[in-house]
């Protein structure tokens, strides 16, 4: 498919990087993994070297179906098939409080993903500016990375993305480490900070949508969050605008759902958001890969964090 998206399948509208099969709408978690081409296992092989001495400590990790080696592992690390990490979604699935969206390869195997929306779990920044709650599950079959579940939303009008796990407290994640087996019905029981991260946007998305702008201040907003990289700026006079925050800046009016908010933090808050996940960045799917495991998602979190202080700082001076 492409150098970042090995195979992805999705339900419902063509997702906001436009990549993937598309599957009918109430697809079961093992139909998603089979529409997306990860109906494969992991195995653990051995190493050897010299005259055929055996690595003791060490395995290479190969994918089944085609020999792709994915990483080199210790010997007590313990995969986690695709087929078990879908499962994990079947519960909510069969309860009704969980929809698959999309599922999906990275990197030639290395990250696997699946993404669920959680059923009835919406609001409303604005009257009529739909956000809704996902669950993303990564399974990487990599040597050093955990397993992760965490809260992801969508803002409907745009397709804009926010991965809800960046705060720097490690209780908003749940994370399971490849040296233990993964246990599903633990990690179910962990879900609350799921619900919990996304109270806590919706708290701060509605608090940005009665927050509003001077355009001085949303100007510096753009420039402190994107600065110049050229090494004389700030010399001579204001600091000029670096390409991104002046892409963000041109959206400013113009970007999908400008008038839900208009004029406030949200709206400048969803620039950023709306720059990155659909023009910055290069190809779809590396913008993609960008927003969910790269620089992107970090820069995401920090437009929020910054977005929420300006508008402190401009209700305090009010």
């Amino acid at each position: 498919m492409s150098a970042e998206v090995e195979s992805m399948a999705y339900t419902g509208d063509v997702p906001w990087h436009g990549l993937g099969v598309r599957v009918n709408p109430g697809a079961s978690p093992q139909e998603m993994l089979r529409q997306a081409g990860l109906d494969w296992r992991v195995r653990k092989c051995p190493i050897y070297y010299g005259m055929g001495v055996p690595v003791s400590d060490k395995r290479v990790l190969i994918r089944e179906t085609d020999g792709k080696q994915l990483d080199i592992v210790s010997k007590d690390w313990k995969p986690l098939q695709n087929h078990d990490a879908l499962d994990f979604f079947q519960h909510f699935v069969d309860q009704g409080n969980m929809e698959m969206e999309t599922a999906g390869s990275l990197y030639e195997g290395k990250i696997v993903w699946a993404l669920a929306k959680i059923t009835g779990r919406v609001f409303e920044a604005v009257k009529g500016d739909v956000v809704e709650s996902y669950v993303l599950l990564s399974n990487p079959h990599q040597f050093g990375k955990s397993i992760t579940v965490q809260s992801t939303s969508i803002r409907v009008v745009c397709q804009n993305t926010l991965n809800l796990a960046l705060r720097r407290q490690a209780e908003h994640k749940v994370r399971v480490n490849h040296k233990t087996p993964f246990d599903p019905a633990q990690v179910r029981s962990a879900l609350g900070v799921v619900h919990r991260e996304f109270d806590w946007y919706e708290e701060r998305a509605k608090y940005l949508a009665t927050r509003r702008y001077a355009q001085a201040n949303v100007c510096r907003y753009f420039v402190e969050l994107f600065p110049s990289q050229r090494k004389d700026a700030g010399e001579r006079g204001p600091e000029p605008l670096s390409s991104l925050a002046s892409q963000t800046a041109e959206v400013l009016e113009t970007q999908p759902g400008h008038e839900y908010g208009e004029g406030t933090y949200w709206q400048a808050f969803n620039a950023v958001t709306y720059v990155l996940d659909h023009h910055y960045g290069g190809s779809a799917d590396k913008r993609m890969k960008s927003a969910w495991y790269g620089l992107n998602r970090t820069r995401k979190m920090r437009a929020l964090e910054l977005a929420l202080q300006y508008a402190d700082r401009d209700r305090k001076a009010a």
